[in-house]
């Protein structure tokens, strides 16, 4: 059951309106590192959660905070336009340089679309997609995704903070910048913590038997780049992260196999092949009279 509170959980008022910044705030409302996507992700890995408990209500939890960071932002792009001189005709527009590049920074669609609102978009007008979300039922790989999802979305905003001179903006990045930071922590605390308990472990999956995997190779470092340096680094040489193996340096790439022959497929997907046009007809009319549907 979800409860709507009318207040928000930080304030998010503009010093004054900026249509052309509303636009590039979009990217943290409706963008693939946006709060929309963190909310939604959040919201399905819970509801996708096969164990009680804990981690349950963690998931749950930082789900509802970021529906209401949705929500601020959404508040806080709909004040940037509120004002905002969105009406430029055309001839303004052709006489002025200066307003011209200010009508080509905005996102007519705040206007035209939204009626000076936010929109689920990012900051190009791209409709924000649920191909974004990651909620596998594995905890251990989305909580990573988590902790990268947060890393991502503090480094836009991040951006965006020094993308303006507004207090009232800037304050509201900044107590999204705090969150983000706590949000990083606990998914990372909490990855740790589910291997720590013997829950769930490096590599993931990890309940899926080694020993079907082609092990010579599990922890090569095989270098595919003429460059030399990476063998310095501590994922060439010594243990593991999952304490299972011990990595190694390949200087560069075995022999492969061959490439096998070009594929022919049924004569009526149509697809160039090195048969003849006639010997493709014939083939399509054999395999239609035979049924071979």
């Amino acid at each position: 059951m979800y409860l709507h509170r009318q207040e928000l959980q930080h304030q998010a008022k503009p010093d004054k309106p900026d249509a052309v910044y509303a636009r590039k705030l979009q990217e943290v409302l409706g963008g693939q590192y946006g709060e929309i996507t963190v909310a939604m992700q959040y919201q399905f890995q819970a509801w996708n959660m096969h164990i009680p408990g804990k981690y349950r209500d963690l998931v749950f939890g930082i789900g509802a905070e970021e529906m209401g960071h949705v929500e601020m932002l959404a508040t806080m792009i709909a004040q940037l336009l509120e004002k905002a001189p969105l009406g430029v005709t055309d001839e303004a527009v052709q006489a002025d340089p200066t307003v011209a590049a200010v009508v080509g920074g905005t996102d007519i669609q705040h206007g035209i679309v939204a009626g000076a609102g936010a929109r689920p978009v990012d900051s190009m007008g791209n409709p924000w997609s649920g191909s974004y979300i990651t909620a596998s039922g594995n905890l251990l790989a989305d909580f990573t995704a988590n902790a990268n999802a947060e890393m991502q979305g503090r480094l836009q905003v991040a951006r965006l903070y020094h993308m303006t001179d507004d207090h009232g903006v800037r304050d509201l990045l900044a107590f999204l910048l705090a969150r983000d930071t706590m949000h990083q922590n606990q998914w990372m605390a909490a990855a740790a913590e589910l291997r720590e308990e013997g829950i769930e472990d490096f590599p993931v999956p990890s309940n899926f038997p080694q020993r079907k995997e082609d092990t010579e190779v599990s922890y090569q470092y095989i270098n595919f780049s003429d460059g030399q340096q990476a063998a310095e680094g501590s994922w060439a040489s010594g243990p593991t992260p999952d304490g299972k193996g011990e990595f190694s340096y390949v200087p560069e790439p075995q022999p492969g196999s061959p490439m096998p022959p070009p594929t022919v497929p049924d004569a009526r997907w149509y697809g160039t092949t090195a048969k003849s046009n006639t010997a493709e007809k014939i083939a399509g009319t054999v395999q239609d009279k035979l049924h071979m549907e």
